[in-house]
């Protein structure tokens, strides 16, 4: 297990040890700091749409390109 893991893993486990109103304390002190929401959000975005197909960037700007030039 790589150092970085490891530690998410000390992290978590320690989080999970909490009291529901420990965990909402700690979560609502993470959320309070603008770098860490939108870092949180980001995560959780990527993990929920983790299944949705995807494509190359460069395909969708040659699209929107096509598109510009027609419009």
């Amino acid at each position: 297990m790589k150092t970085v893991e490891s530690r998410a893993e000390v992290y978590l486990m320690a989080l999970q040890s909490l009291s529901r109103a420990e965990r909402e304390a700690v979560i609502g002190r993470l959320l309070e700091d603008p770098q860490l929401r939108e870092d949180i959000l980001d995560l959780a975005t990527i993990q929920q749409r983790q299944g949705e197909p995807s494509r190359p960037f460069r395909e969708y700007l040659a699209e929107r390109k096509e598109r510009a030039h027609k419009a």
